[in-house]
């Protein structure tokens, strides 16, 4: 039998081979042979009991499918099967979409990949309903982040927030049918990956092209974006310390409002379904903040620095973290950046699209750079002159001290104090011991 639309053969396998997996259940499902030559001869295979063990195990977690894969034998040579059924959804091989058409394979992009996706599908991929997770199970402090946040933000009232979770989720159109969306899981789950892989934040800190430290924030979408910015700003970036009339100046490189709404549209706007985390990678020169994401027809990464209708590509997210007042309305987010980094005076960023890729630049401003220290090898995480790092110098000064007293020798708001313990309390810098009367801090 010669190769066609729906088989393909292989002399023996490479895990490349889950990319012609990918397309024929993207398409119309197919056979793939391992140990079978262009022409239809068998020329077998080694390894065939752990072939079969590994190829299942591969699928399942590559693709997120099941595939049967069997053995035959033929003159005294084994060979394999491996049979794809169409799947119902779109299926990516590592952020990729592969689709099989002719005896050929396509990766989709673009335009080409929203109508397949929406061809395929005929709703919304944040639209789908999950399986085996309930309100129930979601995260109780996300849903008290949210209505902290939009109560704060003025988005909506303590009528609208004083309802219970599921009443919440169904205002905030999450549910269908009784069941959760995507898009209440990744909002609100503690372990969105279980909806698609990939679904997290990535931060890390480059010096001269390579990686000296970095963070996963991999809890619900409403969580990660409570603590994303308070994370950078403490841990990844070095304040420029001045004073005023005795008072304590720090002068950031980067305007603090431009980076959060950016992070925020990364994370509201991102292409979920390529399974790629949005990713932040901080030089001492420049954040580049990445995420995936399918534009509107005709748009391009000059269109976002102009005035631009707003037409989200997660909608349901992006009224959840409007509502927060994490993000704007009306396409009006990336003015706010320009705004927020011209109050700075530095420069604008830049945007660009690689393939799917979204990227925009941030230029530090270069009155505000300081010479970092050098991180010690074995010690990847010292925080560096910051607030943090004070705040620790003191507490192994006196272990017991108030936060009203650390204030006072760090001069600065009981509110930023507030704020950086919750931090190095998180990222377990600092562990609280014994009660608040007469509790202490252990420094780690």
């Amino acid at each position: 039998m010669a190769e066609s639309q729906n088989i393909e053969y292989k002399e023996s396998w490479r895990d490349e081979y889950l990319k012609w997996i990918c397309g024929f259940a993207n398409a119309q499902g197919g056979i793939i042979y391992i140990g079978i030559d262009d022409a239809g001869n068998v020329v077998g295979v080694k390894d065939v009991k752990k072939l079969m063990e590994d190829i299942p195990n591969k699928i399942q977690s590559g693709l997120g499918i099941i595939a049967d894969v069997n053995k035959h034998t033929k003159e005294g040579k084994d060979y394999l099967e491996i049979k794809v059924d169409p799947s119902s959804f779109p299926v990516s091989y590592h952020g990729e979409f592969h689709y099989r058409s002719g005896a050929t394979k396509q990766q989709l992009t673009g335009i080409a990949l929203t109508e397949f996706i929406t061809k395929k599908t005929g709703v919304r991929w944040e639209d789908v309903t999950v399986d085996g997770i309930t309100v129930d199970d979601l995260d109780a402090e996300s849903f008290k982040i949210f209505r902290r946040e939009a109560l704060r933000s003025k988005r909506m009232n303590e009528a609208e927030l004083n309802i219970s979770n599921e009443e919440l989720l169904s205002k905030l159109k999450l549910l269908s049918n009784g069941k959760l969306k995507r898009s209440a899981v990744l909002l609100f789950y503690d372990n969105p990956s279980v909806v698609q892989v990939g679904s997290f934040v990535k931060i890390g800190k480059f010096a001269h092209g390579t990686v000296e430290y970095h963070d996963d924030l991999e809890g619900s979408l409403i969580s990660t974006a409570d603590k994303v910015v308070d994370l950078i700003y403490l841990k990844y970036l070095k304040a420029k310390i001045t004073y005023e009339h005795d008072r304590r100046v720090e002068t950031y490189p980067f305007a603090r409002n431009a980076i959060r709404e950016a992070i925020y549209n990364a994370i509201a706007h991102n292409c979920y379904m390529y399974g790629t985390p949005i990713q932040i990678r901080i030089e001492e020169e420049q954040i580049i903040i990445s995420n995936r994401c399918i534009l509107p027809e005709g748009w391009t990464a000059e269109t976002l620095m102009k005035p631009h209708d707003s037409i989200p590509y997660n909608p349901d997210i992006a009224n959840v973290f409007y509502r927060a007042g994490y993000i704007e309305n009306w396409g009006q987010g990336i003015q706010k950046i320009c705004d927020e980094c011209i109050a700075l005076g530095a420069e604008l960023p830049k945007y660009e699209m690689i393939g799917t890729g979204l990227r925009v630049h941030f230029p530090a401003l270069k009155s505000a750079l300081i010479d970092w220290p050098k991180f010690p090898k074995d010690q990847p995480d010292t925080l560096g002159d910051t607030l943090a790092d004070i705040i620790i110098a003191l507490l192994k000064e006196d272990s017991s001290m108030k936060q009203e007293t650390l204030a006072e020798k760090a001069k600065v708001s009981i509110a930023s104090i507030k704020r950086t313990m919750k931090i190095l309390s998180d990222t377990k810098k600092v562990v609280r011991k014994g009660g608040k009367r007469y509790g202490y801090w252990e420094v780690r």
